[in-house]
């Protein structure tokens, strides 16, 4: 590692993302110690002159990414969940995802949406179809099958492999996964699975931010991470594969890999994209959602019939008629 990439990561950092569709927002913070005071909650970053204290303003906040080197003082975790935000425990700059705290006020909105989905076949169906058309930019004609589209999905995937294949001058490259031979692979194959588990990592923060659930894949199926798996396809093409193909000579391919992403935090640049394609891949009706941050003051009550009724009220003469 260069001298000025090693200042680089060794540096705090505190980056604020844009906010998506007004409603959810991001905070990626690392080597720092997040404490409550009396005026609020504070990142404490030590530096060569001393102590540095900024504010964090938790109340607009909708998740808070938790990279190396950060320590939290229970009062400080407190606020922040009284305010509704996700605590999400990350690797350096996003590319892993450890662990996620969410509120008790998170809204269950896109959960719902996202269950609803996928317990129905015909949606669930629809959801694939709309993933396909989105990560390839290409319609589908109607009453496509699930089979055709995995069929259609390879079809792509090897077409691009081949093509980047020809642009690096790279004879022969064929797709392997095996843990059990991994000191087997080719560096463009160990590149790829390393730049994928920084994906994952990320969209998992952005799936828990929206809490939905990271086991209901629409494509995926059997896996604690099958939805984190579908999301992730969607940007390989842009990301993962061509940043892979681009370390076939590397003489560390996974390090690589996964400092290209840290280094530039691209991984959490790309946040607000995935929340908003997950939002509209669960529910395209709603053009104008409700703020996510809101807190949900009173649970609701599911009626078959009537829909959504208000808790909080004695339901018996209803009920008896």
């Amino acid at each position: 590692m260069t001298g000025p990439a090693r200042r680089r990561l060794a540096a705090p950092s505190v980056v604020m993302l844009p906010r998506v569709a007004d409603s959810l927002s991001f905070l990626y913070l690392d080597l720092v110690r997040i404490v409550q005071d009396e005026t609020g909650v504070h990142a404490r970053i030590d530096t060569p002159r001393g102590v540095d204290r900024i504010a964090l303003p938790v109340a607009a906040l909708s998740c808070i990414l938790l990279g190396p080197g950060t320590s939290i003082t229970q009062p400080a975790l407190a606020t922040i969940a009284r305010h509704g935000a996700t605590v999400v425990c990350t690797g350096a700059g996003g590319v892993r995802s450890y662990a996620g705290i969410l509120p008790d006020s998170l809204t269950t909105r896109w959960l719902e949406h996202q269950a609803r989905a996928w317990a129905d076949e015909q949606v669930r169906l629809r959801v694939a179809v709309a993933m396909y058309e989105k990560r390839f930019g290409t319609g589908l004609p109607p009453g496509t099958t699930v089979a055709q589209l995995r069929g259609l999905e390879g079809q792509r995937v090897k077409a691009l492999y081949q093509q980047l294949a020809q642009q690096h001058r790279i004879p022969r490259f064929r797709r392997n996964y095996d843990p059990a031979r991994w000191e087997e692979q080719d560096p463009v194959n160990l590149a790829l699975s390393a730049a994928n588990t920084c994906l994952y990592g990320i969209v998992h923060a952005a799936v828990l931010a929206l809490g939905c659930s990271p086991a209901l894949g629409f494509v995926h199926s059997g896996k604690q991470h099958a939805f984190v798996y579908d999301i992730a396809d969607l940007y390989k093409a842009r990301t993962t594969i061509p940043l892979a193909f681009a370390l076939h000579a590397a003489s560390n391919p996974e390090q690589q890999a996964r400092r290209r992403f840290r280094d530039e935090l691209r991984l959490i640049k790309l946040l607000p994209r995935i929340v908003t394609d997950i939002q509209q891949l669960l529910a395209p009706e709603e053009a104008d959602p409700v703020p996510d941050h809101e807190a949900v003051e009173l649970v609701s009550l599911w009626d078959p019939e009537l829909g959504v009724l208000p808790a909080g009220v004695n339901y018996a003469e209803h009920s008896i008629g």
